[in-house]
């Protein structure tokens, strides 16, 4: 019986004043997680496999948001991991996180090369020298292969349009916090058009975001944030950003003795991804973008943390709202 199944049998066997499971017991959370078996060591920070159980808590964790973005009318749009590198450059990622960024390598020599670089290997020397850009760029954020798709159709239908996108990202920040992960899972909804209809379509997820972290049982607030830019010059984006209030943030405890973790980002990019991608509104004016995001992992781990490592043991509510759809 898989995990999902299981978990279904104890909604329907398990009665509602189950208590939640006991905090874990091991020295962090992380190693925990890893006791358990729910992630998976691969020898490098940040980088883990997710057990059949984790996958099923994900799983539930977007059938939910999906429910919870019903109304949207959203296109349902999938994308790979990764970005060409014109649309990255587009994107000017570059200029504001790139000690965020991951750029894919491949070997493109000839036979010499190839002599070369398993002697390198025999001897135990460094090879990665012997590897050319690809052209490929792993991915951000879910967004960002939103933006060129629709610049490339033309102007957008009069009353804007709604993207659900959900795709693994790539951050380069190795850490010993389970909660900051190299390769994780974003679901976003994009929203593109005039600017009341973002600063709307924002504000109502917000509430939708605090709506679900309470009907998760999750010890939820939400403040205004800003994103890790880079640099002297970053400090002061950052600084305007928090400023205009164009990005909050869901925050839950989850890491030991830290602040709490970003879960869900609501986010008002006003014309930056409609200039530079020349995307249009229907009156041929740039339109505005805004997203929320809701990090899979992130929300997979809270609930770990607060409800147990048994989501078997959870409390009824919770499972019912994941998983009894």
């Amino acid at each position: 019986m898989d995990s999902i199944a299981l978990i279904s049998d104890t909604l329907a066997t398990s009665g509602a004043d189950e208590p939640p499971a006991a905090r874990t017991g091991p020295a962090t959370f992380l190693a925990a997680l890893l006791d358990a078996g729910l992630l998976i060591p691969t020898g490098v920070q940040g980088l883990y496999g997710r057990s059949e159980t984790f996958e099923a808590i994900a799983d539930g964790l977007n059938a939910a948001i999906t429910a919870l973005g019903s109304d949207q009318h959203a296109e349902i749009l999938r994308f790979p991991p990764a970005i060409g590198q014109a649309d990255f450059e587009t994107s000017e990622y570059m200029k504001s996180f790139p000690q965020l960024a991951g750029t894919v390598h491949s070997f493109c020599g000839d036979d010499r090369g190839h002599r070369r670089l398993l002697a390198r290997l025999e001897d135990g020397d460094a090879w990665t020298d012997q590897q050319a850009f690809s052209g490929v760029v792993l991915t951000p954020a879910a967004c960002y292969p939103v933006y060129p798709a629709m610049a490339r159709r033309g102007p957008l239908p009069w009353q804007g349009k709604v993207v659900d996108v959900l795709s693994y990202c790539y951050r380069h920040e190795p850490s010993l916090e389970p909660t900051r992960m190299q390769l994780f899972r974003q679901r976003e909804y994009v929203c593109l058009g005039p600017a009341e209809r973002i600063v709307a379509f924002r504000q109502l997820w917000m509430e939708r975001g605090l709506q679900l972290g309470k009907a998760l049982e999750l010890p939820v607030e939400v403040d205004v944030a800003n994103d890790p830019f880079f640099g002297r010059g970053g400090r002061i984006v950052a600084d305007s950003q928090r400023e205009l209030r164009l990005k909050f943030e869901l925050l839950i405890p989850v890491n030991d003795g830290a602040p709490p973790t970003a879960c869900m980002s609501f986010n008002y990019h006003l014309d930056h991804f409609g200039a530079l991608w020349g995307i249009r509104t229907d009156d041929g004016g740039t339109a505005h973008t805004g997203c929320v995001g809701f990090g899979i992992e992130r929300l997979g781990l809270a609930l770990l943390r607060h409800h147990g490592l048994d989501p078997a043991r959870w409390p009824r509510g919770v499972r019912e709202r994941l998983w009894s759809a």
